[in-house]
């Protein structure tokens, strides 16, 4: 039973606690924040230990109500790893603080791969990560590349892929603060960040990416095309697919029309917040000519890292050696 800390409650943070908290393997020591809104009232109610990030964050916890158990310090003084869910590079600012109290620790996919100086995709990689000091799970889009493109790579199909991501504007709850309206802004650079983050974990791929910004909050959406190792049917295609269990084939005929129509089925399935932890991908959509494939998909990017962030605190802990064995558990607890 290894203990574990999450610091930063938010929109990956509360997910990944909830996550750990449904395991057998591995305890919800507590968790760490500056916060002292609705946030950490829903973190009390579910009983949760709450510690403060700093002295005056502790303040504001205390004049609010809540029962803080401590510091930073003294949180991670109990626990084996801790998972830093903080914005994007107050995490590379933590790293320093776990290093010198000697504990493991995992990032996010907005740190860059210097910070822990391993990435981490769970069908990818999972045996490289096994009792080293850090490893950073990849964002929500190079998640989704990685488990597709290793499935069609362990299948001796994958020879290059180039993908387009149209992404959304901004997390559904930050909507009332930014975000673009009317208008779609393309990324500048080509490839865009997430082929070369792809294979920051597996270096083999030959994969480009490009991204534009499209005005909604509710997924990502992705349109790939391969060029596969041969000529090659739909069936085989789809067969490698299949040997992803994150992976969920879905079909227009069935009403999944749109992210919208998906979302509303995972919540209509009683998941957390609706919650998507696989790739979504229209079987009847995808097209094999000759060796190239055409393939589209959708993408939760506030759930698809859940999964693949339980697996490394196992990979990183040793808890358990065998990725089959990880993934499956993990998978069975969070209803995948």
């Amino acid at each position: 039973m290894k203990k574990i800390a999450v610091v930063g409650y938010g929109v990956i943070g509360k997910r990944v606690a909830d996550a750990i908290d449904k395991q057998h393997d591995m305890e919800l020591t507590g968790i760490c924040d500056i916060i002292s809104d609705w946030r950490i009232e829903n973190a009390v109610r579910k009983n949760y230990n709450i510690y403060s990030a700093t002295q005056e964050a502790e303040k504001e916890m205390k004049n609010a109500g809540f029962s803080v158990k401590g510091g930073m310090t003294e949180l991670l003084d109990q626990v084996d790893l801790v998972v830093d869910c903080t914005p994007k590079k107050v995490a590379a600012k933590n790293v320093e603080r776990y290093k010198s109290q000697g504990k493991k620790f995992i990032v996010q996919g907005g740190e860059k791969h210097e910070t822990a100086g391993h990435s981490f995709s769970a069908e990818n990689n999972y045996q490289t990560a096994l009792n080293i000091d850090a490893t950073r799970v990849v964002s929500c889009n190079t998640t989704s590349i990685l488990r597709t493109l290793t499935a069609l790579k362990r299948a001796n199909l994958l020879q290059s892929a180039r993908g387009t991501l149209l992404r959304r504007a901004t997390d559904p709850w930050e909507s009332h603060m930014g975000g673009i309206m009317n208008t779609m802004v393309p990324e500048k650079d080509i490839p865009s960040h997430q082929g070369p983050d792809a294979q920051s974990v597996d270096p083999e791929l030959d994969v480009i990416t490009a991204a534009v910004k499209v005005p909604e909050t509710l997924s990502h959406m992705h349109y790939w095309n391969v060029r596969l190792t041969k000529k090659a049917s739909k069936d085989e295609v789809l067969n490698a697919f299949k040997t992803s269990t994150r992976i969920k084939m879905i079909r227009y005929e069935q009403g999944l029309v749109s992210n919208n129509t998906i979302k509303e089925m995972f919540l209509d399935m009683g998941r957390p917040w609706g919650d998507m932890y696989e790739v979504a991908l229209w079987e009847d959509m995808l097209k094999v000519q000759g060796d190239e494939l055409f393939y589209a998909y959708v993408v939760d990017n506030q759930a698809i890292v859940i999964p693949e962030t339980i697996d490394a605190i196992r990979a990183l802990t040793g808890i358990i050696e065998d990725e089959h064995v990880s993934i499956l558990k993990t998978n069975r607890t969070l209803g995948i």
